[in-house]
């Protein structure tokens, strides 16, 4: 049984305006000090996913990215600054958000997410949160935490458009029962382009639910994939079902470990 963390005066004084809040309150606001969520990748969707984890006091925040701050990410990942050029990003995410909050256990992976390593640091987190940038990763990170039972949020972003939803592994839809495999010409960011506030938007909606799941606020994004057009402001929510002949969670899987898969 996980003991409670108790909230010392400054606590309730930092988290004060979770606390007013009847479906969070001083009890919610302990269990985000219980919490360890996984952000996977620290660019356009992990920066406001890990800072706003940060703020909110999420006890453990693990960062997983292999990759160096580029002068080309700064129009969009909030988490790095101009003198973080060249710097790893799990370095440079992790300065800001020991800054933000001394609450928080920030624990870095500097390492690119494989099958061979996925399953041992995702069984450390209560929920992840996939901010990749790539399709291999996110099926990857999909299919791990439906065989782990561990319940994650799927984000994706390209040039004015995002979509999300939230997966209860065993219970609702999970993204395989949507997309079956990884489309064959792939396009992303570097060549078709994002504007930077479309990674923050999703971003935030993907921490809200990561939230929202842990304290027990409000309704999860479950059976439905949330999009949106930032260049028109329309907001979509399209119903999904569970399907009972997906690869990974139907009747009858054929994606049983990882490395059959994904190796």
């Amino acid at each position: 049984m996980v003991q409670m963390v108790q909230l010392t005066d400054k606590q309730q004084e930092r988290y004060s305006r979770h606390i007013l809040l009847q479906e969070v309150g001083a009890e919610g606001q302990e269990k985000l000090l219980n919490a360890k969520v996984l952000v996977v990748g620290t660019g356009g969707l992990g920066s406001p996913n890990s800072l706003y984890l940060t703020a909110a006091g999420v006890g453990t925040v693990g960062i997983v990215d292999a990759d160096v701050v580029d002068v080309s990410n700064l129009q969009r990942q909030i988490a790095h600054s101009t003198n973080d050029l060249d710097r790893a990003k799990v370095e440079s995410a992790a300065e800001k958000m020991r800054a933000l909050n001394p609450d928080v256990e920030v624990r870095p992976y500097r390492l690119y997410l494989d099958a061979s390593n996925i399953d041992e640091i995702i069984r450390e987190y209560d929920f992840v949160i996939d901010g990749s940038d790539n399709f291999a990763t996110k099926f990857l990170v999909n299919d791990a935490c439906v065989l782990a039972g561990i319940p994650f949020s799927h984000g994706g972003i390209l040039r004015f458009n995002g979509q999300t939803m939230t997966v209860l592994p065993g219970q609702t839809a999970c993204y395989r029962c949507s997309f079956r495999e990884p489309p064959p010409n792939p396009v992303g960011c570097s060549r078709a382009g994002i504007l930077g506030a479309v990674a923050g938007m999703l971003g935030t909606i993907q921490a809200a639910e990561a939230l929202k799941f842990i304290t027990g606020a409000g309704t999860l994004l479950t059976d439905a994939l949330l999009t949106f057009d930032a260049a028109t402001m329309n907001f979509r929510r399209v119903p999904l079902k569970r399907r009972s002949d997906c690869p990974v969670c139907g009747e009858n899987p054929t994606i049983s470990s990882l490395e059959e898969h994904h190796g």
